[in-house]
């Protein structure tokens, strides 16, 4: 077999995941390439990132690039339903980190960090897919299709798959598994938004709740484009029916305060749906390789832990990369797998919550207190491995009784 290319790590995709993994592995002398199945920019949603993610992108040293875009800025999350708020701060989180981080349309921000790490001297090889990948004692032979269609082969002391939904290793060696997350739907959008200034805080990130399973993000970017999608069960798109872009409209005019707003909107682009997106994987690394962000798990959009668990899996593989090439013992199992595995059940159990309605009782109480929302605001913020924070490491428990005990308070209060 020809090898027309030897590096010390290969990267599979461009994203934030393999971007930052690639940067940070760079920076400790080691000689990395990154293929990328897809041109950029390309579309992909995750455009909420939280502010855990900083630590990451800073390591990498993208902060200032991603700065002079001129993203909007992100401080919080408010949650509406049925006319209640619950506004979440992230200055106020129980855990010590970045108070704030952005809203970003992924194409120019995924982008950006592509274009940092050639700036570094990685190269990043675009429409360029993986088609095959051998594993040997030590490296690697990895068989790619470039953009002209020529099949090359690299060469590679390890390989760091942050592919995203393509899930290349996983998806070529037969290690994916079925998610138990239930079966969602999403329909989305980015609209012209020329009555913004009219809502309060009209830049910031909100969840509305549109029914007990449905609810509708709206994120507003500094292009002055918004972002609109409604996420639920399949069936309940059935009852709008039409072209993507009528089905839109119709659920825009079916809520009162955005059918206010958007009015006068236009689309961006025809509405795009995704469907049963959940997906997970055996194991998270091997002989030669480990999988970082979306190619582990990817659980929903409600709390905008795509990017953040991308990140985080990206700066702590490359820095185990970095150590088991300089020949030190790595325990995948206990500095990776199990570490990456709890922030995944962390998110798992909001988002769990979020849908059985356990979470609806604590964000719209009035009885809440101020010590337990920088709690929970700390989880929302990405700091998912404090285990200092009752409601991280014990929070299967803590979580209903809160629930319940405000449940309880707040029929005691209106009786």
């Amino acid at each position: 077999m020809s090898i027309n290319k030897e590096v010390d790590v290969l990267v599979i995709g461009a994203g934030p995941s393999g971007t930052i993994a690639a940067s940070i592995i760079k920076q400790a002398g080691l000689s990395v390439q990154i293929v990328e199945k897809m041109q950029f920019p390309r579309f992909v949603i995750g455009e909420s990132l939280l502010p855990r993610c900083m630590e990451a992108l800073e390591e990498a040293k993208f902060l200032d690039a991603v700065k002079a875009k001129g993203f909007q800025q992100k401080d919080g999350a408010k949650f509406v339903m049925d006319g209640k708020v619950c506004d979440f701060t992230f200055a106020q989180q129980h855990t010590q980190g970045w108070g704030w981080t952005w809203q970003v349309p992924r194409a120019d921000f995924d982008k950006t960090l592509a274009d940092e790490c050639e700036k570094m001297g990685i190269p990043v090889h675009y429409q360029t897919e993986v088609t095959g990948i051998e594993f040997f004692d030590g490296y690697s032979l990895t068989t790619i299709k470039t953009a002209d269609g020529a099949t090359e082969t690299i060469k590679a002391k390890f390989i760091v798959d942050g592919s995203g939904y393509g899930r290349v290793i996983p998806r070529l060696f037969g290690l994916e598994k079925d998610s138990k997350q239930a079966p969602r739907k999403t329909l989305f959008c980015h609209l012209t938004d020329p009555k913004r200034h009219t809502v309060f805080e009209p830049n910031r990130i909100t969840a509305i709740v549109y029914d007990p399973i449905t609810w509708i993000w709206v994120i507003p970017f500094s292009n002055g484009l918004t972002s609109v999608g409604y996420v639920g069960s399949p069936e309940f798109f059935d009852q709008f029916p039409g072209t993507p872009a009528e089905q839109f409209r119709a659920l825009l005019n079916a809520q009162p305060d955005l059918a206010a707003r958007f009015d006068e909107s236009e689309m961006a682009w025809e509405p795009r749906t995704l469907q049963s997106w959940s997906a997970t994987t055996e194991t998270f690394y091997g002989d030669g390789f480990v999988l970082t962000g979306n190619v582990t798990e990817f659980l929903d959009p409600v709390f905008s832990s795509g990017v953040t668990l991308a990140s985080v899996s990206a700066q702590k593989a490359a820095n185990l990369v970095i150590k088991h090439l300089a020949g030190e013992q790595v325990d995948w199992e206990a500095e990776y797998m199990q570490p990456m595995q709890q922030g995944i059940d962390v998110f798992r159990t909001y988002v769990d919550k979020w849908y059985d309605g356990t979470l609806y009782k604590i964000f719209f109480s009035e009885e809440k207190q101020p010590e337990i929302i920088g709690q929970i605001c700390s989880v929302l913020a990405g700091y998912v491995w404090d285990e200092s924070n009752p409601y991280v490491g014990k929070r299967e428990k803590n979580l209903p009784v809160l629930a319940r005990y405000l449940e309880n308070l707040n029929k005691a209060t209106t009786s």
